[in-house]
């Protein structure tokens, strides 16, 4: 599936979801119940700085498609991770390139975090995207 299409599908499915609260919760649950990362992923290579949590995203290229992982040790963090992480995996490095996750945004998730809650998001997007770019032209 392509990330325009996944992102028509996330849209859909969390805005079922009709209070912007229990969205939250919904991302706080997903966090919960994420399988992470195994301790020794969770270095400074993968650790993403900037937020106020710890938080790692482990990326992979394999067949000409990125996949990524990700673990924090807060909840909602973790789940926000998880998220974008589920989001970006399994896409042409291209196609990460070009598509931000704007997608929190439009179903009300990023008005309620902190503004450093925020940053860590654009934290990650930024450190997936860096990734793809540098895939771009690998076999």
């Amino acid at each position: 599936m392509n990330l325009k299409k996944k992102k028509e599908a996330l849209i859909e499915e969390i805005t079922l979801i009709p209070d912007a609260y229990e969205r939250l919760g919904y991302i706080v649950d997903r966090g919960k119940n994420a399988e992470g990362i195994s301790d020794d992923l969770r270095i400074d290579t993968f650790k993403i700085e900037g937020c106020m949590s710890q938080l790692w995203v482990v990326p992979e290229h394999k067949n000409g498609l990125c996949r990524y992982q990700s673990e924090s040790d807060s909840a909602i963090v973790k789940g926000i991770a998880n998220l974008i992480c589920d989001f970006y995996s399994e896409a042409l490095p291209e196609e990460i390139v070009e598509t931000n996750a704007d997608f929190l945004s439009e179903v009300g998730i990023t008005q309620h975090l902190s503004p450093n809650r925020r940053n860590g998001l654009s934290r990650i997007v930024e450190s997936i995207q860096r990734f793809a770019k540098s895939c771009i032209g690998d076999l």
